[in-house]
């Protein structure tokens, strides 16, 4: 990771109303970059929380799918709020999908998308494969749904998949994908965030131990990011890295409500997202102590 591209501060890419586009510009603009650098020098660099979050999850897709095209892309696996095997519907037979995805994170942006699929003979237990297909295909259709509260300048939809023709990925859909995406996204999420509120840090002259504290955390983080996702080591380093996050809560908010409004009122409304895996990674993290203490 060359650090100097952090510290030293850059001058911030404007929002761009067309995701893909302003992606896009992101990547002209940093050229060749490994995940991590996508997640922390690329975070840097966006203009809202919830755009430092896309890039995030961009860094962890490309780490779980090292081979995945330049463009925006996501992950669809959840059906019905549920990411259980046994409750997925959508199917894969033959090389061709049938069902439906609940939640696309970049909505009808996304060029590419990985499709967690049940493959098994009826009958027999629940068998996840991963699916590569391309919005546009036939039988392959997105719906971008209302804006949430919740980073509202990133979209999200549905996929409806009917007959669509797909490539398979090699592994077990559940174990070498689907399970440690959580984790990766996890951490580069974390990443991208820490890396933007050092930005914002940088901007508005906090103290300086803050600054500090920002990136001693995304020293951290890049530690992690050597680490299998599914190791237990990994799992423990990870509740580390997010227990110094949380502890940096107070200091945050006093050296926002200082600073420009836009910065305080953008991060209060957004950083509820940090939150929203905590309990599947807390169950995770007790998981790993427990395999680490036996």
């Amino acid at each position: 990771m060359p650090w100097q591209n952090l510290i030293e501060r850059g001058e911030r890419l404007p929002a761009h109303p067309d995701l893909a586009e302003g992606y896009a510009s992101l990547l002209q603009r940093l050229g060749p970059v490994t995940p991590f650098e996508l997640a922390v020098t690329g975070a840097r660099l966006m203009a809202t929380p919830g755009l430092a979050f896309l890039v995030g999850y961009q860094a962890a897709l490309r780490v779980l799918w090292p081979s995945a095209p330049q463009s925006l892309g996501a992950l669809c696996a959840t059906e019905q709020r549920s990411l259980r095997p046994a409750d997925m519907q959508t199917r894969v037979t033959d090389l061709r999908l049938n069902g439906r995805k609940d939640f696309v994170t970049t909505g009808d942006a996304a060029e590419w998308l990985l499709v967690a699929a049940r493959g098994e003979a009826f009958g027999e237990p629940p068998q996840l494969n991963l699916a590569v297909v391309y919005p546009g295909e036939p039988g392959v259709t997105l719906e971008k749904l209302p804006a949430i509260a919740l980073m509202p300048d990133i979209s999200h939809g549905r996929v409806v998949l009917d007959g669509a023709l797909c490539e398979l990925l090699a592994g077990d859909g559940w174990d070498a994908y689907v399970k440690p995406f959580r984790t990766l996204e996890d951490l580069y999420v974390l990443s991208a965030m820490a890396a933007w509120l050092y930005g914002v840090g940088q901007e508005c002259a906090w103290p300086q131990a803050l600054q500090l504290r920002l990136l001693g955390l995304l020293a951290g983080c890049a530690e992690v990011s050597r680490h299998n996702p599914s190791s237990a080591a990994g799992h423990v380093l990870l509740g580390g890295l997010f227990a110094q996050f949380n502890g940096l809560d107070g200091e945050l908010n006093d050296a926002l409500v200082v600073g420009p409004a836009l910065w305080h009122e953008m991060w209060t409304r957004d950083k509820a997202v940090m939150d929203m895996a905590a309990g599947a990674r807390a169950k995770r993290l007790a998981k790993a102590l427990g395999s680490s203490l036996g």
